[in-house]
């Protein structure tokens, strides 16, 4: 095992064909996590990877050791462990390494109420416990219940956005054989819209694409679909489903930001006067429409244990991010694929007009997507390309932001890869275009 390059800000992520990750790890890891909340129960669900059902086994002998039971809640969602939590008032544990390959694996936890644990909050102590390889041992150790939580999982998602309100639509969805195919049969069988699905069935080995709909090429067959016509929206989920991302009726791509703004419009119409929270690299368009809407724009870093800190601060009522992480203060305050798509459907519902025309109500401005940049030395690239802009507004709050004032750029290492991520935005595709090749220069000296 090595916890040194595991454990990142918010979340436990790494190989497992390597030994980075491996049972004692997890093992330690329940044994930490139950002395760091000395809670009576916890519950832990998992991805399908193949590892996973290993792993599962290590964490529950590390938890019920140090005298906690156990809620076994099986292979689900990663919002479906963020529900029982917060519905049960238990911390949980998911097994998952999100849109990683199948050599990967890692852990999210959060304390009771869904409530994150991060680097800051928790994750460090844990840690250092893991890295001292010390357990507790209990005189009476914990059990497991297993629950099937499904069910009242879907009741939670279809009550808290409006789903009576969706039409008869018709939806692609690609499941990318991760854990959306666990859930989102359910769903459609209880609202008006009709399913065609893609890759539903959960398979760790992710035999038909890569799990990560961020990459373009892992979009193909949900695109190739939705161009065929006759379809309102495409929806493809990444490997825990606690991410979507969507396609027009055009079978174009939404971005995160079109996503957050649409979504925040219809939810103040709800709650006049909300804050929604917005990572620091979403579009500008994003805090105009929040501010027209009337409600109160809050910036902050990048990563799901921030968001939702945030939100509790500011009592935000949604929070949204580029990489397709949604959160709903009716879902605890947690990111959920699936709200985020019911809630979009609803939205599309009630506008009486097609995606390809209702998306350009919030679109404004010009954007490079995340270009990932492989750098030795990540400081020092960053410092150079400071330097490059010595009459712009800068800051710190998530690596390097520079505001030119009509354009912007933020350029940071990646939570959980060896990259430098760098997104632009401006008036025009030109301008983009110009201040990418400008970045991308000073990278290729380092």
């Amino acid at each position: 095992m090595d916890p040194g390059a595991v454990f990142k800000a918010y979340d436990i992520r790494g190989r497992t064909d390597t030994g980075q990750l491996d049972e004692k790890l997890y093992e330690l890891v329940g044994s930490a996590l139950v002395e760091l909340l000395a809670a009576p129960r916890i519950a832990v669900g998992r991805d399908c990877r193949p590892s996973s059902p290993l792993f599962f086994e290590a964490l529950v002998r590390g938890i019920t050791g140090a005298g906690s039971d156990v809620f076994d809640i099986g292979e689900v969602p990663t919002d479906a462990v963020y529900y029982f939590s917060g519905a049960r008032g238990v911390p949980g544990a998911m097994i998952t390494a999100s849109h990683n390959p199948p050599g990967y694996n890692g852990l999210k936890l959060c304390r009771a109420g869904a409530v994150p644990i991060g680097a800051e909050t928790g994750l460090a102590t844990i840690r250092e416990k893991v890295e001292s390889g010390a357990k507790q041992i209990a005189e009476e150790p914990g059990s497991v219940t297993t629950v099937d939580v499904v069910d009242d999982y879907v009741r939670h998602l279809l009550d808290t956005t409006g789903s009576e309100e969706i039409g008869r639509l018709r939806v692609a969805v690609d499941g990318g054989n991760g854990m959306a195919g666990v859930a989102v049969e359910r769903v459609f069988a209880r609202i008006d819209a009709e399913l065609e699905g893609l890759y539903l069935e959960p398979d760790g080995t992710f035999p038909n694409h890569p799990a990560d709909p961020l990459v373009p090429e892992n979009l193909a067959d949900l695109t190739a679909l939705v161009a065929r016509g006759g379809f309102d929206l495409g929806v493809a989920f990444d490997g825990d489903a606690d991410r979507a991302f969507f396609l027009d009726d055009e079978a174009k791509p939404l971005s995160g930001s079109t996503v957050t703004s649409l979504i925040a419009r219809s939810l103040l119409a709800d709650y006049p006067g909300a804050a929604v929270v917005h990572n620091l690299i979403t579009s500008r368009a994003v805090p105009e429409i929040v501010t027209e809407a009337g409600g109160i724009p809050v910036r902050t870093r990048v990563g799901h244990s921030f968001i939702k800190q945030v939100m509790a601060d500011t009592d935000a009522v949604f929070g949204g991010e580029h990489s397709g992480h949604y959160y709903f203060r009716d879902n605890f305050r947690a990111d959920s694929g699936m709200m985020a798509m019911l809630v979009l459907m609803r939205v599309l519902s009630e506008s009486g007009q097609p995606m390809s025309q209702l998306r350009k109500e919030v679109e404004r401005y010009a954007a490079s997507g995340e270009i990932n940049f492989e750098v030795d030395d990540q400081a020092a690239a960053m410092a150079e390309v400071e330097a490059d802009f010595p009459d712009a507004e800068i800051d710190h709050l998530d690596g390097l932001t520079v505001d030119l004032g009509g354009s912007w750029l933020n350029l940071r290492p990646s939570n959980t890869e060896p990259l430098l991520r760098l997104n632009v935005e401006a008036g025009s595709s030109e301008r983009v275009a110009e201040l990418v090749a400008r970045v991308r220069r000073n990278l290729q000296g380092q």
